[in-house]
């Protein structure tokens, strides 16, 4: 991937939008549809032939690039609970990475259930379920874990569980994207600037 500022924007623009998702289907049992297609299906995406391609296009992170520019707008974020979540799965990016035998189980679970998903045509409940095992035999066994806050009675319900591992996979895959393409965590806090205007100039591409 090419490391430019655009696309470590669209990556973590992913992540946002993944992040944000898991707090909605935490505390309102419910997210956009074609939100979380759209960075659920990025977790497929491992050839994709550059950055926008890998959510089926910029106009599909409408969401997360709304997002990052709120939460670059000063040095504090004005959802920490995303900011928590997003730091947590970089975090783990980077332990993941060091372990050639998860990354492996990961890589090959990921073209299992991608053929099931092309096989369904869509991302039915099946298709939720394997990654949400996926992401449970390997990020999961990381440490420290992504501890979600929301309402027990949608944590508790299986639908969500597993939408809510999968965007944490999909979180994953974004992270892994943007370092791809150059982003590093100190750039998180010395080109927030830059990239707060780099998120309003794709979003005005919309």
């Amino acid at each position: 991937m090419i490391k430019t500022l655009a696309n470590q924007v669209i990556a973590l623009a992913g992540l946002a939008q993944a992040t944000y998702l898991v707090k909605q289907i935490a505390q309102r049992g419910t997210a956009d549809a074609g939100d979380l297609d759209a960075v659920v299906r990025s977790v497929f995406a491992i050839d994709a032939d550059d950055v926008p391609a890998v959510y089926g296009g910029i106009e599909r992170l409408k969401t997360g690039l709304q997002l990052l520019d709120r939460q670059l707008a000063g040095f504090e974020p004005p959802d920490a609970e995303l900011a928590r979540y997003g730091a947590a799965l970089i975090l783990l990016e980077r332990k993941l990475v060091s372990d050639p035998r998860m990354l492996e189980t990961l890589r090959t679970g990921i073209e299992q259930v991608k053929e099931q998903a092309e096989y369904f045509g869509e991302l039915n409940d099946t298709v939720y379920a394997n990654l949400a095992d996926l992401y449970q035999r390997t990020v999961s066994q990381l440490r420290p874990r992504v501890m979600v806050n929301g309402q027990p009675s949608y944590l508790t319900n299986s639908a969500n569980a597993n939408r809510i591992r999968a965007l944490l996979l999909a979180g994953i895959r974004a992270v892994v994207l943007w370092r791809q393409c150059g982003g590093e965590r100190w750039k998180l806090l010395f080109q927030r600037s830059g990239m707060r205007k780099e998120a309003r100039k794709l979003f005005q591409t919309l």
